[in-house]
Formats: structure tokens, C-alpha cells, sequence
């Protein structure tokens, strides 16, 4: 029932973020708004997708699914609107190559690890497992949401000052987390780091550099998505603020800490890498010797 009750939720909160959305956005023939559409089509594709998932009892298609979702929605807003300017095509480009490399990226992942562990015991559930597949409908609709609301909008304007500067941005977050993806593949793929924690580049200076990417990605969708944007539409952009905190209070930072805890704590390295790296973004430490 607690399942049920927070899939329902889910679907809600969903649906109200595309309805203030939808404020001042262009509408369909029908004058159903293109965002309704959008998000509806969200959480059908991942419903769709759950149901041979659960039969299957596998999750070997989840992320890829999320990925997919973020890919079909940006495309069908392409489609459905009726003109397209730069901000259009650049917000697009964004979600898409982020989207593409992030599904190839978890989908060759659970495929060489044959399972993913967070998914042992909800999928034995239909509700429980129904709702992560739920949530994920709700997270493209808030992670993309600015994006979305900005190519659908019934207003255009140029790029401007901010829009470049949230280019520069994404292309910060789409490298950092990128490259430190990269960098922690090929410390898992040599056998002399077996059962070990990977703690070079990227990773020296940041416990989750991956994440940093994230954000700082997102931000830059905001940034970009931001001028066009009219009444409503404005509470999309709340869109890198909640990725922050999903990602350092919620399924992110606090279950990778436990589990490398479980793993590693005790250890000398371990534990000192964790004294001077800081959890996400990289800052100077109070008494650091600057001259080294």
C-alpha cells in the first residue's frame, strides 16, 4: 500500500510540474498543451516497460528506459512545436548527448555485472518494483523539465549573455562527469586494482566527481532554458536544485558512502582519503599548505 501510495505521488507531482509548465506553452491543435503531453508520455513509456521487466524479474532495462524517456520526450518536443530557434536546438543537443552517453554508459554497466544490486529485493514486489519505475517517469520530468518548458514555450528570444555562459557550464559538467566515469571504468578493468578504491584523478579531489558533473550540467540546462521561460514556468527551474539534493541527501552520495564504509572503513588509505577529499565540489581546506 506505502508503494502504491508514493507511486500515485509520483504521478501527481509529475503531472502538476507539467501543468505549471504548460503556463504560456504552445498547445496542440486540440489545445491539449505540448508539456502535458510530454510528461504523459514519460510515465507510459516506463509503466510499458515495467511490465515484462517484473515478469522477467530483471532491471537490465531500467536505466536504459530512463535514458530512452529523456531521447523520446526531447525529440517529440522538437516535433510537436511550432517553430524552433537556437535556444530550441541547443537545450535539445544538451539532453540528448547527456541522455545517450549517461544510457550506454549504466546500460554496458548492469550488463557486465549481470544485475544491479539496489533492485534485489523491490523487484520481488509488483508495487515496490512498479514505483522506482514510477520515480523515474518523475525524474525526467523534473530533471528535464526547464529544458522541456523552454522548447515549448510560446515565447523566443536570443541566447544572450546567460545562455552562452550555461553552455560553458553544461560543457564543464558533461566533461567532468564524463571523464571521471572513464577514469573509474579503467581502475575497475585492471586486475591490479582488484577489490580496490579507485582514488586517482578526478576522484583525488572529489569523492563523487561524477556527480559534480551532474550538477554542474544541469545548471547549465537551467541557465540556458531561463529567458523564455514566462509566469509558471519559472518552477522548473528548480530543476539542478533538486538534482543537488537528491544526489547528496538522497539515492546518491549517502548509499555509494555506506557501502564504500562497509567495505574499506578502517583502512588507513581509505580513511585518509576521505579526511582530505571533500564529498562533492573541491574546496580549499582551512591550514592547507599552499606551498605544495
Amino acid at each position: 500500500m506505502k508503494s502504491l501510495l508514493l507511486s500515485a505521488l509520483a504521478t501527481v507531482a509529475g503531472l502538476l510540474l507539467a501543468l505549471a509548465a504548460s503556463d504560456g506553452g504552445q498547445l496542440l491543435l486540440d489545445g491539449l498543451p505540448v508539456m502535458m503531453v510530454l510528461v504523459l508520455l514519460a510515465y507510459v513509456l516506463n509503466w510499458v516497460v515495467y511490465g515484462p521487466s517484473y515478469r522477467a524479474q530483471t532491471e537490465r532495462f531500467f536505466d536504459l528506459t530512463g535514458s530512452l524517456t529523456f531521447q523520446l520526450v526531447t525529440v517529440l518536443a522538437l516535433v510537436l512545436v511550432a517553430d524552433r530557434d537556437a535556444r530550441t536546438w541547443v537545450l535539445a543537443a544538451m539532453v540528448l548527448l547527456w541522455a545517450l552517453r549517461l544510457g550506454m554508459f549504466l546500460f554496458r554497466r548492469v550488463t557486465r555485472a549481470g544485475k544491479d544490486g539496489r533492485f534485489d529485493e523491490l523487484k520481488t514486489s509488483w508495487s515496490r518494483f512498479l514505483m522506482v519505475w514510477t520515480v523515474q517517469a518523475l525524474w525526467v520530468t523534473f530533471t528535464a523539465g526547464a529544458a522541456l518548458a523552454a522548447i515549448t514555450s510560446g515565447e523566443r528570444s536570443p541566447l544572450g549573455v546567460l545562455g552562452y555562459a550555461g553552455i560553458l557550464v553544461w560543457v564543464t559538467g558533461f566533461a567532468v562527469e564524463a571523464l571521471a566515469d572513464a577514469q573509474k571504468s579503467a581502475f575497475r578493468a585492471d586486475p591490479r586494482h582488484q577489490g580496490e578504491f579507485v582514488r586517482g584523478g578526478l576522484w583525488s579531489v572529489s569523492r563523487h566527481p561524477n556527480y559534480v558533473g551532474e550538477i554542474l550540467l544541469w545548471t547549465g540546462v537551467a541557465m540556458v532554458a531561463a529567458a523564455p521561460l514566462v509566469g509558471w514556468q519559472h518552477v522548473t527551474l528548480v530543476s539542478p536544485v533538486l538534482i543537488y539534493l537528491l544526489l547528496r541527501f538522497g539515492s546518491g552520495v549517502p548509499a555509494l558512502e555506506r557501502r564504500a564504509d562497509e567495505r574499506w572503513g578502517g583502512r588507513a588509505d581509505y580513511e585518509a582519503w576521505k579526511a582530505r577529499t571533500p564529498v562533492l565540489f573541491p574546496v580549499p581546506r582551512a591550514g592547507a599548505d599552499r606551498s605544495r
